[in-house]
């Protein structure tokens, strides 16, 4: 389902397109000048990581020693996105677990994903979809009807997505699907995931086989931070 962001669709809209199509597109999320900051940072992002100078090549984009971390910041946790998410979840900012937030950019080499789902084993569908159905965050499991080779392409009931600079889809990463990389084109597309704290184990394994587990150590110390502060009236850092 594609929806236009100056009709802003209702709760109960993008949950019957999620239940339906497994993904919804809202058109149009960023504003022009939102949209030209955000591909000058990704930009530069994508030029360090190229160049060997960002270490983490294409992820950690809101580590503060990225140059532009800023800005991808912001839009992680503008309403333009969270709103949306707790519509699809039916829950609150209370309820929210920040999880991925990275870049798929050009690769040096064309290459293709296979047909998979983000956290259902390929050999095991039917013990992962029930798993997955249980924890009541992938709604729209598909188990296989045919065989078809793992990069075959115009199947039956097949949905192509295609995003403008500016646009966003959500999408049920367990339904199947796969992706294609052009080393000719140009791409610098944002990617991340927000978890519901009703996750449990399964969203842990899923985010944290990205290796961000180092986090928690920084987590653990802004929260201690924020304990030896309680009670104090901090002020501000800028007056006006």
């Amino acid at each position: 389902m594609t929806v236009s962001n100056s009709t802003p669709p209702t709760g109960a809209d993008l949950r019957a397109a999620l239940e339906r199509d497994g993904f919804v597109v809202i058109k149009a999320i960023l504003d022009p000048p939102t949209l030209a900051s955000l591909r000058d940072v990704s930009a530069h992002a994508t030029a360090l990581g190229r160049a060997g100078s960002w270490p983490h090549v294409r992820v950690h984009l809101m580590n503060p020693a990225l140059p532009g971390s800023p800005a991808f910041t912001r839009l992680y946790f503008s309403d333009a996105v969270l709103g949306p998410v707790k519509h699809l979840l039916r829950c609150t900012d209370d309820d929210l677990v920040m999880e991925l937030f990275n870049m798929l950019v050009r690769p040096e080499r064309d290459f293709e994903l296979r047909w998979h789902r983000d956290d259902i084993p390929r050999r095991q569908p039917r013990r992962g979809a029930r798993q997955a159905r249980r924890t009541g965050l992938a709604r729209a499991v598909q188990l296989g009807l045919r065989n078809a080779g793992p990069y075959e392409t115009g199947l039956e009931g097949e949905l192509r997505v295609r995003l403008e600079p500016g646009d966003i889809v959500f999408y049920d990463n367990n339904i199947l699907h796969r992706g294609a990389y052009d080393s000719t084109k140009e791409r610098m597309t944002l990617h991340g995931s927000v978890g519901h704290t009703n996750g449990g184990a399964l969203r842990a394994r899923n985010v944290l086989q990205h290796a961000i587990g180092a986090a928690e150590g920084m987590r653990a110390r802004l929260v201690k931070l924020g304990q030896e502060v309680e009670g104090k009236d901090l002020g501000y850092s800028q007056q006006g």
